[in-house]
């Protein structure tokens, strides 16, 4: 198959292709207008999966599309989103297979505030919607600690100032120093490293402290990363966060346990409970030893007191008088003891005569009789009897059968 070009009636004028065009339109662009600054709102914000940023800058005329790579957007601090005004660096440059110019962004900032204390507010209020700075979820700080693990830098001024106040202070305390990067790369994962070191330790430290002196909010940046804060909060062990001075404050100052003004200022805190234990261990000796001398001395006035009593000064004497008394007591329980056995004895014998006086054998004795029938029955009728019956009949002395004869019931 052939192709028919159509004639160049002009031979000035050249045929391009439509990748030619494209391309000399992209090498105009790029070596007219090599960087450039633009100012815009973000909108149509899209992160793929590839890691790059695709977005649109726009103003009330006009929308240009904008790209961020991965290599630079992994740099930025703060997060994009659509509605955030920008300033942009970037190159300008055509995307062919759309024929669409666009600009490849190389810095990015938030237009009024800095990256840095933008990146700052998002995460604070993102980590502030979790709860990660509950006063409820935060772990108390020993109130004396034996074991201190300390994850700062090993040449800065901090340690130098934490270690005089502790060895000082608190000369007893167990310190262990791990050094940490706390600026620049790689201080992000050290710091979160050290955190961890502390927790798998077998015999792990009563409080730990994190921190460095002071600097620029860059200098400070690795306190404000998102997995420092993360693994803070999820330390077993109580944080103190010592960053900077007292007019710097960071994430992990909001996430920590405690937050400490000042790495110096940590260590205060620690050897100040000390002191205060202290200070009420003498409070408290002192109102025990006032008690215990005042209770000696009510004790020895009741012994005096009781010394005194006319017992102890005359202790024969009292003995003399008990046995007076006992000897009255045996005297007088003789008597009552007679005198009950005599009543005792006149009761029985009126009781001894009224029993004779009713007793059947001493009625006999009077001439009276008593007749009782064959089984011992005492027969007081004589219809009860019949002819033949044998009786027995009791007198004073002895007694008699007979048989009955003739009965008269009258």
């Amino acid at each position: 198959m052939s192709s028919v070009k159509p004639q160049n009636k002009n031979p000035q004028l050249h045929l391009y292709t439509v990748s030619e065009l494209t391309q000399d339109i992209k090498l105009i662009l790029e070596n007219t207008i090599p960087l450039v600054w633009v100012e815009g709102e973000i909108s149509n914000f899209t992160h793929h999966l590839s890691g790059h940023m695709y977005f649109s800058l726009k103003d009330e005329n006009a929308v240009i599309s904008a790209c961020l790579f991965k290599n630079v957007n992994q740099g930025i601090k703060f997060k994009l989103a659509a509605g955030m005004r920008v300033i942009c660096l970037g190159r300008i440059t055509v995307y062919g297979k759309r024929g669409q110019y666009q600009i490849v962004i190389e810095k990015i900032e938030p237009k009024g505030i800095g990256s840095l204390q933008l990146a700052f507010q998002q995460l604070k209020e993102k980590l502030f919607k979790e709860g990660l700075f509950d006063e409820k979820k935060k772990k108390p700080i020993p109130i004396m600690p034996f074991s201190v693990g300390i994850a700062t830098s090993s040449t800065g001024a901090a340690i130098r100032d934490i270690l005089k106040i502790l060895k000082t202070e608190a000369g007893f305390l167990r310190v262990i120093l791990r050094p940490t990067l706390v600026q620049g790369e790689g201080a992000r994962d050290d710091i979160v490293k050290a955190i961890l070191e502390f927790n798998s330790l077998p015999e792990k430290v009563d409080v730990l402290i994190i921190g460095r002196g002071g600097g620029s909010m860059e200098d400070l940046w690795a306190f404000n990363e998102e997995v420092v804060a993360r693994a803070i909060s999820a330390s077993s062990i109580p944080v103190i966060s010592a960053v900077g001075h007292e007019i710097d404050t960071t994430i992990s100052d909001l996430v920590a346990d405690l937050r400490a003004e000042t790495p110096t200022a940590a260590a205060k805190i620690i050897v100040s409970k000390k002191t205060e234990i202290l200070r009420l261990l003498q409070r408290d000796s002192l109102l025990i030893t006032g008690f215990i001398k005042e209770k000696i001395s009510n004790l020895k006035d009741e012994l005096n007191a009781f010394i005194a009593r006319p017992a102890f000064r005359h202790p024969l004497q009292k003995i003399e008088e008990l046995q007076q008394d006992i000897d009255g007591y045996a005297r007088s329980a003789y008597v009552a003891i007679h005198n009950f056995t005599k009543i005792m004895e006149e009761r029985l014998a009126a009781a001894i005569g009224k029993f004779h006086a009713l007793n059947p054998i001493s009625i006999l004795a009077r001439g009276f009789s008593l007749t009782t029938t064959s089984g011992g029955e005492i027969i007081k009728e004589a219809s009860s009897l019949k002819q033949g019956d044998t009786v027995r009949t009791r007198l004073a002395k002895g007694s008699f059968q007979s048989k009955v004869v003739k009965i008269d019931d009258r």
